[in-house]
């Protein structure tokens, strides 16, 4: 058994983001495992820009209410305690909602993320759906 070490917080790219983000790594394997595992902290409004994983994505809301969308798709809103499966090479983005910052864990596997552009605020604000 080994305590592992805790990298320090760090800030988000703005490439990737709009608004203020940050990152705790929680787990970053070790070959032969490729998972990872980050806590997400998103200011409110904060966002990913479009993205996609080559073995999908997995979040767990921690705290705040999370804005959720793929591709084509409705913005999806969730709440703690829920989680949200993304699959292989879906378009999507996830954040904070107006007036919330949001924690999220995100499990994925491998490095394998394509960052594409960034949302528009007419994608952010889009029409949700509430109830998974």
């Amino acid at each position: 058994m080994e305590l592992l070490e805790r990298p320090s917080t760090r800030k988000l790219r703005e490439a990737n983001f709009t608004g203020d983000a940050w990152a705790d790594v929680i787990y970053r394997g070790a070959e032969p495992s490729k998972a990872r595992a980050n806590a997400v902290h998103f200011a409110p409004g904060a966002r990913t820009a479009w993205h996609s994983h080559g073995v999908g994505q997995t979040l767990y809301i921690v705290e705040g209410i999370a804005l959720i969308q793929s591709r084509g798709g409705r913005v999806l809103e969730a709440h703690p305690g829920q989680v949200i499966w993304t699959p292989p090479g879906e378009e999507h983005w996830h954040g904070a909602a107006p007036g919330h910052f949001m924690t999220h864990l995100a499990l994925w596997e491998g490095d394998d993320v394509t960052w594409l552009d960034h949302v528009t605020d007419a994608e952010y604000a889009g029409p949700r759906i509430r109830d998974l």
